[in-house]
């Protein structure tokens, strides 16, 4: 039996109803809204942006950047990497892309299995060299 889209779209949002209830999407959820409640970290966040923005454009220019722009966009990033919240953020953040990527590529291995790969797919051997979940 063929498998049309809307099957595989019907599975995928069921897929997705089981991410939603994930520990690490919540944890990534509760540290992105202590950071957005955060009087500091937002703010810092931003000044960040702007600084590598103006920065992109000055090498657009065919300017580089001063020594003076080079220690305040160092100094900058050193209060961001040590800011509590923003550090809760970052782990939670890799902790969800991972789930993620481990999600992609289980959704994608038995596309890149050869025919004579299939068992494994079924509980048979495993091929060296998989990426273990």
């Amino acid at each position: 039996m063929a498998i049309d889209t809307q099957q595989i779209l019907d599975e995928a949002t069921k897929l997705g109803q089981l991410v939603v209830q994930h520990p690490a999407v919540a944890r990534y959820k509760q540290a992105k809204k202590m950071v957005e409640d955060d009087a500091e970290a937002p703010r810092m966040l931003a000044e960040l942006d702007r600084q590598i923005e103006a920065l992109n454009r000055q090498a657009q220019s065919g300017i580089n950047p001063t020594d003076a722009q080079q220690q305040q966009l160092e100094a900058l990033q050193s209060r961001i990497i040590s800011h509590i919240k923003i550090k809760a953020l970052n782990q939670a953040q890799v902790e969800f892309i991972d789930l993620l990527r481990r999600i992609t590529q289980t959704i994608q291995r038995p596309l890149s299995d050869s025919p004579a790969a299939a068992p494994a797919a079924a509980g048979g051997p495993k091929i060296s060299g998989m990426a273990g979940g």
